[in-house]
Order: structure tokens, then sequence, then C-alpha cells
């Protein structure tokens, strides 16, 4: 089979290796048949990620079809249409044991701490892989992990249809958290500084989009909910926009930190205080893939809004280059097999 392995930074080459073999009764042959490229995956690309060992097959956002399962596989079987979800953890710990294996001390994403989906045949638990409807197309299902991300974000910061939401950042996560809110009924303003993601975020149904560069997102923020907004995500997740994600809140708001900007944000307490603020934290997703493989099933969420790009696996290191190149106007490139 074949295997897009990482071997230095921005060089991927291909490899031949055997299939790999169900080794436990829970385990699961899937065939690769999609695998979305994250901005996680373009730093790893270009060797920004010290937590990762090369060489590394990278590919988080995967689906594709079962071949083959273990022995006490009940809930799968052979040519059931799968997505992936990548959170690996321990399952011993006291914090797995509360349903958190999303922040396990020990946990690891597929494709990032351990090998992942650029390749064509992958074996996992049976935890790990949701089925999904025969009408949702294989490249739409990889992108099930991002809104997995977004859903996880709406149920931290509690977001419901009463709520004004300000996201900062139309990329990838920056819509599916736009189509996940309006699913919930919220009114949704989104900033970015490029005009052809604001456009994307509209067509994903936000109700004001503000290109920052150009306008002032302060003043925006208070035309379109005076006081301040009730819901704020930095979606883009760098530590001057957690500042101003400050700024732009109402009192009793609820602000995401998904980012993982190293440098410290200078934000006063009192700024928190005074106005009874709620910073919450929201890291990959905890088990939010039945909810979103619903919003798939029922087409609720519109995958095919956010791919720009696709390519053969066979082009991949074309697919990284040209992504890179042209990433104001890429939301979602989709490597296929």
């Amino acid at each position: 089979m074949r295997v897009a392995k990482l071997t230095s930074a921005r060089k991927i080459e291909m490899f031949e290796e055997d299939i790999p073999k169900i080794k436990n009764s829970d385990d699961v042959l899937v065939q690769v048949k999609a695998v979305g490229i994250c901005g996680t995956d373009l730093h790893i690309f270009q060797g920004e990620r010290a937590d990762v060992q090369l060489p590394r097959v990278m590919g988080h956002e995967l689906s594709g079809i079962v071949q083959e399962v273990g022995s006490n596989v009940t809930g799968l079987k052979v040519g059931d249409r799968v997505a992936l979800d990548p959170v690996f953890a321990c399952n011993v710990c006291n914090i797995c044991a509360t349903g958190h294996e999303n922040v396990c001390d020990n946990v690891k994403c597929f494709g990032v701490q351990m090998d992942g989906g650029f390749q064509d045949y992958i074996v996992v638990g049976e935890k790990h892989l949701y089925a999904f409807d025969p009408s949702i197309t294989f490249e739409q299902a990889a992108l099930a992990e991002p809104f997995s991300i977004a859903a996880n974000i709406h149920s931290r910061t509690m977001t419901t249809a009463e709520d004004k939401v300000v996201i900062m950042g139309s990329g990838t996560i920056g819509l599916a958290l736009v189509q996940a809110a309006k699913g919930i009924g919220a009114k949704v303003l989104v900033s970015d500084v490029v005009d052809t993601k604001l456009q994307k975020a509209k067509d994903c149904g936000a109700d004001v989009v503000v290109n920052s560069k150009n306008e002032s997102l302060a003043e925006a923020v208070q035309k379109f909910s005076p006081g301040g907004a009730s819901v704020i995500i930095d979606a883009v997740g760098i530590a001057p926009l957690l500042e101003q994600s400050i700024e732009l809140a109402a009192p009793v708001a609820r602000v995401a930190v998904i980012g993982f900007d190293g440098k410290a944000a200078q934000i006063p307490p009192v700024k928190i205080t005074k106005k009874e603020l709620t910073l919450v934290g929201a890291r990959m997703n905890c088990h939010k893939f039945p909810m979103v493989m619903e919003w798939l099933n029922e087409g609720k969420i519109n995958a095919d809004l956010m791919i720009s790009k696709q390519y053969s696996v066979n082009d991949i290191q074309k697919a990284f280059e040209e992504t890179l190149a042209n990433g104001g106007n890429i939301v979602k490139t989709v490597i296929t097999f």
C-alpha cells in the first residue's frame, strides 16, 4: 500500500508497505478514502512542531471504508463508511475516567504524535470510528473532525439561540463554528482580513462579516450587539486576538480560548472581574462525533462549502506546497485515495 511520510521539513516521500493487520479483538481495518489537510499538518510540514518526530505519516481528518473487523467488534461491519475521531488517550487516568480524554496528560492526536491517515489503510479501535450515511461523500465526512472541534467549543461556551456570537477568523474552524452556531439558532458576526474567506462565512450563514483590516471590529461588534457580544471565539488562536476578545465581550460573556500560542496575553485581571467574564479552554473534541455525524446525515451542515481543492495522494507534496502558497484563498484542501 502507499504511505506518504514527512521525512524532513517540507519533504513528503511515498513508500510501499504491507497493509496493516488486525491485532486486537476490537480493531478495525479501514481503507482510507479522503483526508483533509489541517492547519496543524501545515505547521508539521514546515517543521514547526517540536512534539512531532520524523518520519511521520500526517493526517487526522479522515474517512474510509471498513475492510475487516476484529472478533469483538459489534457496531461496525465490512462495507461501512466511517469517519475517524483522532483523539487517543490513556483511558486509565482520573481525567479519562471523567470522560475528558481530550485533555488527558498522555493524549495523542492521530497523525500528529502518532502516525496518521495519509496512507491507503489504517487499523484503529472500533471506538474511534463513526459510521455515516452513503448519501454523504467521503470528502464531506473527512471534515467531521473540524466540525467536532466546533461542537466542543460551542458546548464549552454554552452557546444558545439567544446569543450574539463573534468569531474571529474564517478558516476551517471558523467556518465550522459559523455553521454550528447557526444550527443552534444564534446570531453570528465573523471577522477576517481576507474578503474571499469572509464571503465563505457569509455562504455558511454568518449574519455580519467584517474585514478588520479595513473596518473597526469594535464598532462593528457594538452595532451588532450593543454592549458587547455574549460569546467571543478567537478561531485564529493568537494572544493579541485573545486580548481583543476581552474588549469585545459583554458583561457575563463567555470567551473561548482555543489557541496554542506560547506568547503571553496581556490581560488585566480587572477587565475579567468587572464584567464577570468566563474564559474557557477547548481542545480537540470531547465525545462530539455522534452529534456531528447526526448533523451530516441530516444535512444540517454543509462541508462542501469549506472544500477549496482536492488532490490525489500521489500529488500530496504538490498539495501541501500549493496550499501554503495560496493560503489566503484556500480554506480546506482534501487528499483523495
